[in-house]
């Protein structure tokens, strides 16, 4: 059989379904992307079409994998808060109180500090009233994990025997996080007048020495 008439009948190779390493990273293309644009025309702004087509998908894709724009919201608030916010397992932590706390709130403070983190919060505050779902995909893409969290791990019996027996454990995780916040409204309004990373550790330092007077 001559070469031509070999290569003729040989089956074509397909190329096959693409590697899960292939679809993840195209998922967190479109992450991106959401996000960046969600940055730059805000929540109602920006349309799922728009995201699609800047990000090169499918809108049938975004619902199968998302559910939806508040879906897709939801995921890029959560892949921000993996990358600026390390703090996996701390409920189960067996290190010492203090130690976990000051981890803790240093990752935590640097993600509310981060310039995208605060332009995300301006975008949710300013339409969450109009958007009721923009509202709860932040709320659960965040502020409940993390409330959760701490409350798991205030409540733990080794941690709980370290605290003031009148301390509300329910109430705990809102005064951690309103302690590292410190004032939220300056943040907002004058980022500018942010003081430089030492100088802010050292204040973050101060606040949560009163955190933990408060309780031990």
């Amino acid at each position: 059989m001559s070469k031509a008439i070999t290569e003729s009948i040989s089956p074509v190779k397909s190329s096959g379904r693409p590697k899960a390493s292939e679809v993840e990273a195209r998922t967190q293309e479109l992450i991106c992307t959401a996000g960046q644009l969600f940055l730059k025309h805000g929540y109602a702004g920006v349309s799922l079409e728009a995201i699609a087509r800047e990000a090169r998908v499918a809108v049938r894709t975004i619902y199968v994998k998302f559910g939806g724009k508040a879906g897709l919201l939801k995921a890029v608030l959560q892949q921000r808060r993996e990358r600026f916010f390390p703090v996996g397992k701390m409920d189960l932590d067996q290190r010492p109180l203090r130690e976990v706390i000051d981890e803790f709130a240093g990752y935590f403070y640097d993600m509310l500090c981060e310039p995208d983190a605060m332009a995300l919060q301006r975008v949710v505050i300013a339409e969450a009233g109009s958007s009721p779902e923009l509202a709860e995909a932040f709320y659960e893409a965040g502020p409940r994990a993390t409330r959760e969290m701490l409350e798991r791990y205030f409540a733990r019996p080794d941690i709980r025997a370290q605290l003031r027996s009148d301390v509300p454990i329910n109430l705990l995780g809102a005064h951690l996080i309103a302690c590292i916040n410190g004032d939220p409204v300056m943040r907002f309004l004058f980022p500018e007048r942010e003081p430089v990373r030492e100088e802010a550790r050292r204040l973050l330092s101060e606040r949560l020495e009163l955190f933990y007077r408060s309780i031990l």
